[in-house]
């Protein structure tokens, strides 16, 4: 065949990628628009909900620096730190979370499936209830402990490799480990310190303050960039060790890098708010199917994140006669999910 005969057929197929890149980058833009809208309406019911309904235009008149009265207390000292709170600890869950599982090529493979926020909630208890901390001292320990227990994972399941099915085995393992020692405290916990620890542990935006946001934010604005301009790696690497190395990838160097701002992330997060349930594994799965293919879901995930906080946080307050911390409505959503996750796997016959 001449090379003028072939020439046609090159233009078409560079026209039909071009054509579905096009596509997929319009699909990807119209759900980022979707996310952000409904995250906008999520946020604006939850300033103007509660024992006292403020109408919208008292909501915008205290966002803009109006003094009105009943509505500058209610939405701008309360309800406007716990909002803000849930969608930036929502993005940090989101975004933590579709890192690691796009890393490891398996969604159950989030912090809070493999032990990474067991740690925190263990170190966080320990400091609690054995040596009398609090505030900024325990949201310290978590983070530190957040940290160390996923280099410990990685180290112990490192052997060849960091595969992904032996991290998510070594990491539950942990994980069972960590709760025992939660549980242990907790039994010997007097009743304040008790009180203290299991509202810490739910997960709970209950007394939210700009303090707890404002770690939240910095970690969002220093950690997420690192992990989003290496989200086309994140991809490459999904290909295989050997693969993402031939297209130019530092698969050591990335991994390192990934897994600190990705546990970082999580880990100011829990410290801020507690583990609330579920959030970092629920957030990449939903987001890879409504984002398609082709496409990083990292940034969808935060999105997401940000909106299941929000909407768990307004579910758990208003849905019934009795309010529930927020982590408690989204251990709800979460639970069935992943069991039909792992009973999905098991029936195509494929390992975690």
């Amino acid at each position: 065949m001449s090379t003028a005969s072939l020439a046609p057929a090159t233009t078409t197929t560079r026209a039909r990628v071009a054509a579905a890149r096009r596509r997929r980058d319009r699909r990807a833009g119209l759900t980022l628009t979707l996310l952000l809208a409904a995250i906008l309406i999520v946020f604006c019911l939850t300033l103007m909900l509660g024992r006292t309904v403020h109408p919208p235009g008292d909501v915008l008149a205290v966002l803009l620096g109006h003094d009105v009265p009943g509505a500058s207390f209610t939405v701008g000292r309360l309800r406007l730190p716990r909002a803000v709170l849930a969608a930036l600890a929502g993005a940090a869950f989101g975004l933590g979370g579709a890192t690691f599982q796009t890393m490891l090529r398996n969604p159950l493979a989030s912090p809070d499936i493999i032990g990474i926020s067991s740690g925190a909630s263990a170190a966080a208890a320990f400091g609690i209830v054995v040596l009398g901390l609090s505030g900024p001292a325990v949201s310290a320990l978590a983070i530190t402990a957040g940290l160390a227990v996923a280099m410990l994972i990685f180290l112990l399941s490192s052997r060849g490799g960091a595969a992904g099915t032996r991290l998510i085995l070594v990491g539950i393992g942990i994980a069972a480990m960590l709760m025992s020692v939660t549980d242990w405290v907790l039994s010997k916990a007097g009743q304040w310190e008790l009180q203290e620890a299991l509202r810490w542990l739910t997960g709970s935006l209950n007394n939210s303050s700009w303090e707890q946001a404002l770690p939240v934010l910095i970690a969002l604005l220093c950690l997420g960039p690192v992990l989003l301009t290496r989200a086309e790696d994140l991809r490459a690497s999904q290909l295989g060790e050997d693969a993402a190395q031939a297209l130019g990838v530092r698969v050591g160097r990335l991994r390192l890098v990934v897994v600190i701002a990705a546990v970082g992330l999580v880990a100011v997060a829990t410290a801020a708010c507690g583990p609330i349930a579920f959030v970092s594994f629920l957030a990449g799965p939903i987001a890879v199917r409504i984002i398609g293919p082709g496409t990083s879901p990292l940034l969808p995930a935060a999105l997401v994140g940000a909106l299941l906080v929000l909407v768990a946080d307004l579910v758990g307050q208003f849905a019934t006669g009795t309010r529930y911390p927020v982590g408690v409505v989204t251990g709800v959503l979460g639970a069935p999910f992943l069991l039909h996750l792992i009973i999905s796997v098991n029936r195509r016959g494929s390992s975690l």
